[in-house]
Order: C-alpha cells, then structure tokens, then sequence
C-alpha cells in the first residue's frame, strides 16, 4: 500500500493505497506473463498460376473473320482445385484467407489481454495527469491489470509453483532496483535518512520507505508490492479456488467487508498491504475462473446479473460515502473500490471465456498493434517511470513559456499539454531504460521489444 498522496483521502482504511497507476503492470504481462496459446493455423496453399479468365470471355486470334475458336477444353480449372476468391489479387495480401481474421502473431500472445493492459496503462498516466475521480468508474485500470495478471498465474502455475513464482519475481525486481538506484539516490541527495526499512527497497513486500520530496516518485510501489503478494500466495490460493471455485470467488468479497465494518488493519506497511490485497483479491481470482473454465460454464443472464449488482453496490457505496472519505474516486475508497472492480472484470473476463475473443483483428493495422506490442513489452517500464515523467514535464514545460513564439501559439497552461509533454519522455525512456526488462527475462537486450 503506498503512502502517498492519492491515500490521503482514505479515512476508513489508512493504509490504502488506491493510485490508479494501478496496472499497470500485468502488470503482469510486462512482469514476464506466460505466453498465450493460439489455435492451429492450418496451412493456406497459394497457386502461382495467374485467374482462369471467365468463360464468357471472348478469346482474340489473329485469324480474320469468323466466330471465334471453341475453348480449349484444358482450359477450365479442374473442379477438384479450389477457385481463389475473384477479389483476391496477386500480390502481398492474404489471397483465399482474406475472409479469416489474421492470427495473432508469432510468439501467440492474447490481443485481447494485451489491448486491456495497454489501455489500462494509458488510463493510468491520465489520471496522474489530471487526477480525474470518475476515471476509476469509466475503466478500473487496477481491477483489470490485477484479474489480467491472475489468469496468467493460474496459467503459469501448470509448472512447479516454485520455479513460476523464481520467474516472476526475476522479472518484476531487475527493473524495480534499476529505478529504484536513481530514486534512492535523488532522495539521499535531498536529505533523506533511511532506517531498517529500506530493506524493502530490496525485495518490496512491504512499501519502500521514502521522504516527502520523492513521493510522487515511489508512492505507486504499493501495487508491486500487492502484485508480490498475490505471486507468492498463488500457488496456495489456486489449491484452495479449485476445490470450490465459485464459492470462493464470491467469499473473496467478504475480507474487504470484514476491514470495514468489524476489525480495521493497523495503520502501518503490514496493515496497507492487508487492505490492498482484500480490496483486488476477487480480481485476481476472477483471473483464475477465466484461466480454469469456470466463467465459460456459466450462463450469461447469471453473470450479468451478479456483475450488474456488484458495480451496483460498489457504485452507490462510492457516493453514498462522499462526506467520509471527501470524494467518489475509488481509489480513496476501497469498498467502492472492490464491488465496482468486481463487476467490471468480471463482465471482460466472461465476455473473453464465453465468446472466445481474441482481437486479433490488430494485425490489420500495424501502427496501433506496434504500440500495443511496445506497451506490453514494456509494462514494468511504463509504469515505474511514468510519474518521473510528468514530474520532468513541469519545469519542461516552464521553459516554454521564454519562448514568445511558443508562450503565443502553443496552450501551454493546459494538462493536456504537459500529458503530451510526458508521454514524449515516457517513449524517450522506453528505449533507454526499457532493456532492463529484457535482461530480467534473460533475453537479448532491445531497444523496442
């Protein structure tokens, strides 16, 4: 749970950390997700013989006069040989499979998964931008990245529990201690004096301590921490899921209730991080259902009725508690926080399990499935460097304004202009800082992956 800023409107659970920056991170996919199965493609087999021409068409001889010659009878296809499709031209294209969505490509990741995750990250840096309080309720980016992540576990955990776990945790720390070396140090710089706690700037299952003057940089690490939590509590909480999915799934609900209303965590590193891994616990096991089949047995009308009823609930806490917590924004209020995000993964979860969708339709355009590529190639960077970015876009921003010709012609009094200011220093970071991520996945360091 971070301690940040974004937890200063959190009364009822003081440790709770709701920052949307949330994510990101498959957060998990970007922490070293497994790969996607894909169905087998079956070979298409091209002919190199240009289109028969039509029958109707009249064969032009240079002979003079007269009806034209009969057709060859050699000239029609066989029956036997599969007619191309009279839109397909020779060249590039697909040819005969043109009707068939493209495949995802090698490597046989999930776009579906992926195109969440990346919109789950871009959702982040918005709202740490111009920290919107409905943003939670329009798409809970923590929720989703959280339920993302727990399928891929379930996956991931067909292998020895303790080599799936090895691997995530090599993942998620290589890129954590990068960031984390220039945070500590910029922090030492500015007067900070660590204590026993900065242990956790090692292996972060307690939030990493810091001072006030870095805490708009470190005060997101309470979701690698809860992201830590559920990795090592997985390969328990899959035994137990399985003996009774469903009725596990929805007591998964009853923790958060439990901190509410009967006995609070105590205000301190153990207590938020209680909080936080109630608050997304469905979430993560929502991610189980939908890797286990569960989702995909169940009826339609159920689960839209069960999720309608979630975000329902989670909806009318959420304004029904203003006066307490001092705004709706979920992310002060975990209650709301749990329910809404509840319900909302569970319909993307049950429309993935139950319709089989894939979005592999992005291979069409190659721009937009770059950028989704980049995203999940690069969560962890994303993520971790996001805040330093918008942090940097302010005096960057600043020394526009000496500048007559941009202070006239450029809005530079408007967010928008320093989101677009952050986001060119995200994607300047992502290939200088981003290989990190490859070494920590032991693959060949890449600019872009």
């Amino acid at each position: 749970m971070s301690w940040g800023s974004e937890q200063q409107g959190y009364q009822g659970y003081q440790g709770y950390q709701g920052y949307p920056g949330q994510q990101g991170y498959e957060y998990g996919q970007g922490c070293g997700h497994p790969v996607q199965p894909v169905p087998y493609e079956q070979p298409w087999q091209y002919t190199s013989e240009e289109p028969q021409a039509a029958s109707s068409t009249i064969q032009m001889d240079p002979v003079p006069a007269g009806p034209p010659p009969p057709t060859p009878p050699s000239e029609p296809e066989p029956k036997s040989e599969p007619e191309p499709e009279p839109k397909s031209e020779p060249g590039p294209g697909p040819g005969p499979e043109s009707k068939r969505e493209p495949k995802p490509k090698a490597g046989g990741r999930d776009r579906y998964f992926d195109a969440l995750r990346a919109f789950a990250l871009v959702r982040v840096v918005a709202y740490h931008t111009f920290g919107w309080a409905w943003a939670g309720m329009v798409f809970p980016s923590m929720g989703v990245m959280f339920a993302l992540a727990g399928s891929l576990m379930a996956k991931s955990l067909e292998r020895p529990a303790f080599k799936v776990v090895k691997s995530r945790m090599r993942r998620l720390l290589p890129p954590f201690w990068f960031w984390g070396f220039f945070v500590v140090l910029a922090m030492l710089i500015h007067d900070w004096m660590p204590g026993w706690q900065i242990v956790f700037w090692i292996v972060p299952v307690g939030d990493p301590p810091g001072n006030q003057w870095g805490i708009q940089a470190w005060e997101i690490l309470w979701y690698l921490r809860t992201y830590l939590w559920f990795v090592l509590m997985s390969p328990l909480l899959l035994k137990v899921f399985r003996k009774a999915p469903l009725p596990v799934l929805f007591l998964s609900l009853l923790p958060i209730l439990v901190f509410q209303y009967a006995w609070q965590p105590p205000y301190n590193r153990f207590g938020s991080g209680l909080t936080d891994f109630a608050t997304f616990l469905f979430c993560w096991l929502v991610g189980f259902a939908h890797r286990e089949g569960v989702l995909q047995r169940l009826k339609p009308a159920l689960v839209i009725l069960a999720s309608l009823a979630l975000l329902a609930y989670g909806g009318w806490y959420a304004f029904a508690h203003q006066a307490e917590f001092g705004t709706y924004d979920l992310d002060e209020v975990p209650v709301a926080q749990t329910f809404w995000s509840a319900g909302f993964v569970t319909l993307l979860m049950y429309f993935k399990a139950y319709y089989n969708v894939d979005f592999a339709w992005l291979a069409r355009f190659k721009r937009l499935d770059r950028i989704v590529t980049i995203f999940n190639g690069r969560a962890v960077t994303i993520y971790l460097w996001h805040e330093i970015a918008l942090v940097l876009a302010v005096p960057l921003t600043d020394q526009f304004w000496k500048v007559p010709a941009f202070e006239k012609w450029l809005p530079l009094e408007s967010q928008w202009f320093m989101f677009g200011v952050g986001w060119v220093l995200i994607w300047i970071a992502i290939p200088l800082v981003g290989w990190v991520e490859d070494v920590a996945a032991k693959k060949k360091p890449k600019l872009l992956p």
